[in-house]
């Protein structure tokens, strides 16, 4: 299924602006980074559990905010994208 996680983190101090690397590097490693707080994850049920888990150890629950869009395995249809950012399709394949 195809989520879509967000997040802002206060950074007004250098704890907050660890808390963000450390949110960024984790869902670097389940998805693509579409805007500067926003990642879209193509992830399993257990592999969501586990990463959302993992998020909320690092967050700091009164000063930072995490949201999980849940979009489901026919997602296509519910995405649109305007602007100068080239979109992408999870599933395609990634050259590097």
């Amino acid at each position: 299924m195809l989520v879509l996680i967000t997040y802002d983190v206060n950074t007004e101090d250098a704890a907050g602006r660890r808390r963000l690397r450390q949110i960024a590097k984790q869902c670097v490693n389940y998805g693509q980074r579409v805007q500067n707080s926003v990642f879209e994850c193509l992830l399993d049920a257990a592999q969501c559990r586990m990463l959302q888990a993992k998020l909320l150890e690092i967050m700091d629950e009164r000063r930072d905010s995490l949201r999980f869009y849940y979009l489901g395995n026919r997602y296509e249809n519910k995405i649109e994208h305007f602007g100068c950012k080239q979109t992408y399709m999870p599933e395609d394949p990634l050259i590097l």
